[in-house]
């Protein structure tokens, strides 16, 4: 079964929105805490964009879902950016959760679409 090409355009606004998103993130930490220029600028611009292709995301699928995707796959994108950029370590346990919130946002996404 195709998805309708109108809401096809809701999930594409929406990953943009998660990839800005992970790309405000991770110039959020390279900002130093706003001590370096331009990571700080990036940041910035990445989260307006982000947060506006998220609004324009609303008009073609529910808030519960835009944002619950947004936020949890930004936070499993950010997690695994911290280990591959910043040397940063995931124990076993914070992996386990944060399967947790992918399966959390699958399962909303999918009990949405049966209404």
């Amino acid at each position: 079964m195709k998805a309708e090409p109108v809401m096809g355009i809701g999930w594409l606004l929406l990953g943009v929105a998660i990839l800005l998103e992970l790309s405000g993130t991770v110039s959020m930490k390279l900002s130093g805490g706003f001590t370096r220029l331009w990571p700080s600028i990036a940041m910035f611009i990445c989260y307006g964009i982000s947060f506006t292709s998220l609004n324009f995301a609303l008009n073609y699928m529910s808030v519960s879902v835009a944002y619950a995707t947004w936020s949890g796959v930004g936070i499993a994108l950010i997690a695994i950016a911290g280990v591959l950029l910043f040397d940063e370590r995931l124990s076993l346990v914070s992996m386990l959760w944060i399967g947790v919130i992918i399966i959390g946002v699958v399962g909303l996404s999918m009990s949405t679409k049966s209404h």
